[in-house]
């Protein structure tokens, strides 16, 4: 038979089958020898107390023999003569599962992206680290598998109500990603890992029939009154379809003004900005595992925190944490410095680091309401631009001590740092804006109140983590996902405003192609 059984065993355990095997037989008053096999449904870190706790879910077999994991795997068509063909402008996490679900049902896509594929980018993201040049349209935020590719793989979600989350965790694992993400509380590929899973998935759409080519950036949309038939590249290709997704992601100002410009209609959307904290790894560990010394248990992996706190009626909280990673420069063109965090698998690194940002509203900056829709994305180019200017250039990033910062103090010394391009000491209160200083500053004061050691001068405070979502929203209905002004126009993922992270921004793939599928079906 088979059970469902949960354990709470300690770190040392927690990987040994031996050991799991006994618990289970103990749980069930059976001999060890009767449970011939199981899996894990869930594993958590309950590190609440000192004694540090592994929360397991299993799937025990008893007295039967153990039956490996059930996976879902796509069953992908050959759509090289489909008679429907989908244009998605976009190659990110939206765009490649909305491709992928699409062959599903024998429809063509055409996927367009502007950037290079992963062992290009790579390239020009060594470029941008070592020189302090960057490429507006090869970074780490444009090219093959979008800004997730490089920045850092983190597939936990809450958007429980948008999709089968669990599908998407196996699509991952059919292309490469280790099974250990189907059952993580918080799953984690890994930045070293995530680009030949990327190129597995574009490998599978084009031997399906599929269509990938880089270096395509759209410069227009093709209309005929108010329904889109296609789009123009910077090459003066046109690509025609029975549809077009709009996939672009967050950092796709362009796109912005081109819907701006032709009058389509986008709308503001709050967003957040703040910096990217970095403190040393073994303080991290040592705050959240309650240990008297720095080092970590063998059996734990690096600690990781989250952070939440209201303050001066703004929210500031941690975003996008990296245990074991480093600081990089996310920037899409020159004279704007933007940081984000990354981890590889194994996050061991010597820092831990997080973007630590406050929650802006339009009311929050009247004097770029004279932009309209664009607004905010004004507003976070002109932080981005105040940023590069206070580095000094070539994207050195200004940067002060953590108390510091807080006490408008300037920091004599830096301490190390992982932000390959460097960092430059400054008074970080002239390069943000006034609300959110004050916010960050309060802010940390109150976080080292929760994590008794968090609060330090240890921790350098590096600026600006500004793309933590889209400052813009394209709408679309709720029930047909289309554009309310331009029919067969569906906006999709991160950069339309529908979703916040790898997971999210793939399921919304998915639903915009479902969207699609049905409309094709009426027709």
């Amino acid at each position: 038979m088979q059970k469902k059984i949960t354990l709470r065993v300690l770190p040392s355990e927690a990987g040994n089958d031996d050991a799991l095997k006994s618990y289970i037989a103990a749980s069930e008053g059976i001999a060890s020898t009767r449970v011939s096999g199981y899996y894990i449904l869930k594993r958590s870190i309950d590190a609440r107390s000192r004694q540090i706790w592994i929360n397991l879910t299993l799937r025990a077999f008893i007295d039967e023999p153990y039956l490996y994991r059930a996976k879902h795997e796509l069953q992908l068509k050959d759509v090289s003569r489909a008679e429907k063909k989908i244009i998605i402008v976009g190659a990110g996490p939206a765009g490649l599962f909305a491709a992928l679900h699409l062959i599903e049902n024998g429809i063509q896509p055409v996927l367009l992206e502007r950037g290079k594929d992963v062992r290009a980018r790579r390239r020009d993201l060594a470029l941008l680290n070592k020189e302090g040049i960057v490429n507006p349209e090869s970074n780490y935020c444009f090219g093959e598998g979008g800004a997730g590719t490089y920045s850092d793989g983190k597939l936990y979600t809450r958007s429980n109500k948008r999709g089968d989350i669990n599908r998407i965790l196996n699509v991952f694992v059919q292309f490469g990603a280790e099974e250990n993400i189907l059952y993580d509380a918080h799953p984690h590929i890994g930045t070293n890992k995530l680009p030949q899973i990327i190129t597995a998935m574009r490998h599978a759409i084009t031997d399906s029939g599929g269509i990938f080519l880089f270096e395509k950036k759209v410069i227009d949309f093709i209309t005929d009154r108010d329904i889109i038939t296609g789009v123009k590249t910077s090459d003066n290709n046109i690509f025609k379809g029975d549809a077009v997704i709009v996939a672009t992601g967050h950092s796709a100002r362009d796109i912005f003004h081109l819907l701006h410009d032709k009058q389509i209609k986008i709308e503001a959307k709050s967003f957040a900005l703040g910096v990217r904290i970095e403190h040393p790894q073994p303080l991290i560990d040592k705050i959240q595992y309650h240990q008297l010394t720095s080092h970590r248990a063998i059996y734990l992996p690096p600690a990781s925190y989250s952070l939440v706190e209201q303050v001066n009626e703004h929210g500031v909280f941690s975003f996008c944490m990296c245990p074991g990673g480093i600081i990089a420069p996310a920037a899409t063109n020159p004279g704007e410095l933007v940081v984000n965090g990354w981890s590889p698998s194994k996050r061991n690194n010597p820092f831990a680091n997080s973007g630590m940002v406050v929650n802006v509203e339009e009311k929050d900056i009247p004097a770029f309401r004279k932009y309209g829709t664009l607004a905010m994305m004004y507003f976070q180019q002109s932080v981005e631009q105040k940023a590069y200017n206070a580095g000094g250039g070539k994207f050195a990033a200004p940067a002060q001590r953590m108390v510091d910062f807080s006490e408008k103090k300037s920091s004599s010394s830096l301490p190390d740092c992982s932000y390959l391009p460097g960092v430059h000491a400054s008074l970080l209160n002239e390069v943000l804006p006034t609300f959110i200083y004050q916010a960050l500053g309060k802010g940390f004061k109150k976080f080292g109140e929760k994590m008794r050691g968090y609060y330090t001068n240890e921790a350098i405070v590096v600026a600006t983590e500004s793309r933590t979502s889209s400052p813009v929203r394209i709408p679309r209905d709720n029930i047909s996902l289309t554009h309310p002004q331009i029919k067969n126009l569906y906006p999709c993922g991160e950069g339309a405003g529908y979703a916040g992270g790898i997971v999210s921004a793939a399921m919304d793939g998915e639903n915009v192609a479902s969207a699609i599928e049905a409309a094709l079906l009426k027709i």
